[in-house]
C-alpha cells in the first residue's frame, strides 16, 4: 500500500506538468482549431532565458517572471505576425500548422546557437533532494511544488475562462466567430490573449521540468508529447479534459514503470492515444466538433 501511494504521489506530480502543456494545447485548439507545434521550443526559449538571468544573479523571482512574460510576448507576436497575415491569405489549418513546426525549428536553432547544446543543470529555489517522510511515503519539495503550482495554474485558467468577461469573450469567439465579430468582441485581440495564456502555461510547465532533467535544446519534448496525448485523451476542445488527461497519464505512467517494465513507462501515453482514437476520437470529456457554415 505504501508503495502505491508513492506511485501515485509521484505520477501526481508529473501530471501535473503534463496537464498545463495539455492545458496550452486545449486553449490554443479550442480558439482556432490549430495545433501549437511550437508549444515546446516556446517552453525552452523561457527556461533558457531564466537560467541566463540567474547566471547573471538574478533574483529567481525576477527570473521567471521573465520568462513567463517572454513566452506569452513570443506566441502572441507569432500570432499577430505570421498567421494573421496568412489567414488573411487563405491558408488552411494544415497549412498554419506547419507555420508552427517552422517557429519550433526556428526556436530550435536560436537556442542552441546561444544557448549551446551541452545540457546544463538548472538551479532552482526548491530540490528533489530535501523531502518529508509520511508515514512510509516519500514526499520531496520539487514534486510537491511541482503539484501545488500545477494545479493551482490549472484552477486559475479554469475560473478565468469560465469566470470572467474575457474568458466569456474567449468562449464565444471560439464557438462562433463571425458571431462573435458581429457583437463587437475584438476577436484578433481575444485569440492573440489565448496564444499568450497558453504559452504562459508552457513556460512554466519548463521550470518544473528543467529542475528535474538537464536543460538542454530539446529537454521539453518529451513532456510537450505527453501533454500532447493528455489533450487528445481527455479532449482537445475540454479544458478539464486536458486537465484530466494529464494527471491520469502521469499516474499510469509512473504505475506502469512501477509494477510492469520501466521501459515500457514512456510507450503508455501513445498506446492511450491509439486506444482513444478508436473507441472515442473526441476524448475522454470533449465534444465532437460541428463547424458552423
Amino acid at each position: 500500500m505504501t508503495q502505491l501511494l508513492q506511485y501515485l504521489i509521484s505520477g501526481l506530480s508529473t501530471g501535473s506538468v503534463y496537464a498545463l502543456v495539455a492545458l496550452g494545447l486545449a486553449l490554443i485548439y479550442r480558439s482556432t482549431r490549430i495545433l501549437n507545434f511550437a508549444h515546446g521550443d516556446i517552453a525552452t526559449v523561457g527556461a533558457f532565458l531564466a537560467f541566463a538571468l540567474l547566471g547573471l544573479n538574478f533574483h529567481y523571482t525576477l527570473a521567471f517572471l521573465s520568462a513567463l512574460l517572454l513566452g506569452p510576448a513570443l506566441a502572441m507576436a507569432f500570432y499577430f505576425v505570421i498567421l494573421v497575415p496568412a489567414q488573411r491569405r487563405g491558408a488552411s489549418h494544415i497549412e498554419q500548422i506547419t507555420l508552427t513546426f517552422g517557429l519550433g525549428l526556428i526556436l530550435q536553432g536560436f537556442i542552441s546557437y546561444f544557448g549551446g547544446t551541452e545540457p546544463q543543470v538548472f538551479p532552482f529555489p526548491l530540490s528533489d533532494a530535501r523531502n518529508w517522510q509520511l508515514g512510509g511515503v516519500v514526499l520531496d519539495e520539487l514534486s510537491a511544488g511541482t503539484f501545488l503550482i500545477g494545479i493551482l495554474a490549472c484552477l486559475v485558467l479554469y475560473l478565468l475562462v469560465h469566470k470572467t468577461k474575457l474568458g466569456l469573450a474567449m468562449k464565444a469567439t471560439s464557438e462562433n466567430l463571425p458571431a462573435a465579430q458581429t457583437l463587437g468582441i475584438p476577436t484578433r485581440r481575444i485569440l492573440a490573449i489565448s496564444w499568450g495564456l497558453a504559452a504562459c502555461l508552457g513556460v512554466m510547465a519548463g521550470l518544473f521540468v528543467a529542475p528535474a532533467f538537464m536543460l538542454d535544446p530539446v529537454f521539453m519534448l518529451g513532456p510537450f508529447l505527453k501533454g500532447f496525448a493528455a489533450a487528445i485523451l481527455g479532449g482537445l476542445n475540454s479544458l478539464p479534459g486536458a486537465i484530466a488527461g494529464g494527471l491520469i497519464i502521469g499516474v499510469v505512467e509512473s504505475l506502469m514503470g512501477g509494477y510492469v517494465v520501466f521501459e515500457f513507462k514512456n510507450t503508455i501515453a501513445f498506446l492511450i492515444i491509439i486506444v482513444v482514437l478508436l473507441v472515442r476520437p473526441e476524448g475522454l470529456l470533449g465534444t465532437e466538433f460541428k463547424e458552423r457554415v
